[in-house]
């Protein structure tokens, strides 16, 4: 149903364009005769009373266009000046609202960034590589290990969930042979 009357809009406006590039090329005499006709006929509709039927918004935003070729003040009697100028007004916004529209990668969803803070946390050694890795196998969930970056908990944030780095002791105790061979048994030779 919205597409029909966006068509339908569509349809009325390039009527519109028409019609005005059809006004460009008559004569000056037929166009002043013409707008004092229609003068005329608003002049009936204020002086009986009756209301015309209500705008649509193509015929709005055609009005809003043509005010900008001519002074539009005094000729003006369908509406009142204000509404003129709010209707360009909501141009204005809706223009600007389209521009400024999002663009680019839609976002994470909610669920599957508290699915990369909860194997973050419950797995402390693994980085954003090996966590879109297993994204990638085990669910089917495509990212990049920037995106998954970009998610996880900051380091000084980070739930360590009771798991302790190593102590000194155990560390001397498992690499103490690689130890001794590099530090301890150096030669010194005529280059140094």
């Amino acid at each position: 149903m919205a597409g029909k009357g966006s068509i339908e809009s569509v349809v009325e406006i390039a009527s519109n364009a028409l019609s005005l590039s059809g006004l460009m090329v008559r004569s000056k005499l037929s166009l002043a005769a013409e707008n004092l006709f229609l003068r005329k006929h608003l002049a009936f509709y204020e002086e009986r009373g009756v209301g015309p039927r209500r705008l649509s918004d193509p015929v709005r935003l055609c009005l809003v266009l043509l005010s900008h070729l001519f002074d539009w003040h005094p000729v003006l009697k369908v509406v009142k000046p204000a509404t003129l100028i709010h209707w360009h007004r909501n141009a204005f916004r809706l223009f600007w609202k389209w521009k400024s529209r999002p663009t680019g990668r839609p976002a994470v969803p909610l669920e599957t960034r508290g699915l990369i803070r909860r194997m973050a946390s419950e797995n402390p050694t693994w980085r954003q590589a090996q966590i879109a890795a297993e994204l990638q196998l085990k669910i089917g969930i495509r990212l990049s290990p920037r995106t998954v970056a970009k998610y996880m908990p900051k380091p000084g944030a980070r739930p360590w969930s009771g798991v302790r780095s190593p102590s000194w002791r155990s560390f001397l105790q498992n690499d103490a042979k690689e130890i001794v061979a590099c530090d301890f048994f150096t030669v010194v030779t005529a280059f140094l």
